[in-house]
């Protein structure tokens, strides 16, 4: 029983500690989305729908609830903040090629439909972020207006 005690108190001692140390913010400004709102002209329903569901994970800005500065958690949210940004960066929307921007939005689309996107984890804590099939709807006619307006344009 003795050796029970010393292991959960070195355990607490370990997540005390570890309440000191943790990943860094992804914290941006909301100037970083001027250049892709110019470029892919969302309505503002669907703009909202972008913020409230993808700017989190898909930008260099990120909303945190209270819960994330706790460790581990705010390990786990930065895994899943890093993996979204490799995937698609709104924030980096201006250096992506027509290409690569026609292929993100395509993928957008596909994961969307699939209700792949946003993940069950993230509605769980954020219940506005889980989409109707109206808005549902909205997103996919946007990103295919926006698909088409990209295949019309002249390529370099």
């Amino acid at each position: 029983m003795r050796s029970i005690k010393k292991i959960l108190l070195l355990l607490l001692a370990v997540f005390v500690i570890a309440q000191f140390f943790g990943p860094e913010k992804n914290s941006g400004e909301m100037v970083s989305f001027e250049s892709f709102f110019e470029d892919t002209s969302p309505p503002e329903n669907v703009k909202l729908i972008l913020k409230e569901t993808c700017f989190d994970c898909h930008s260099g800005i990120t909303r945190y609830p209270w819960y994330s500065s706790i460790t581990p958690v705010n390990y786990w949210m930065a895994g899943h903040i890093n993996h979204g940004k490799e995937e698609l960066d709104l924030s980096k929307w201006s250096a992506y090629s027509l290409k690569k921007k026609d292929h993100k939005l395509d993928e957008l689309i596909e994961m969307i439909e699939k209700k792949e996107m946003p993940l069950p984890s993230y509605t769980w804590t954020h219940k506005e972020a889980k989409l109707t099939e109206t808005q549902i709807e909205d997103v996919i006619t946007w990103a295919k207006g926006v698909r088409t307006k990209y295949s019309l344009e002249p390529k370099p």
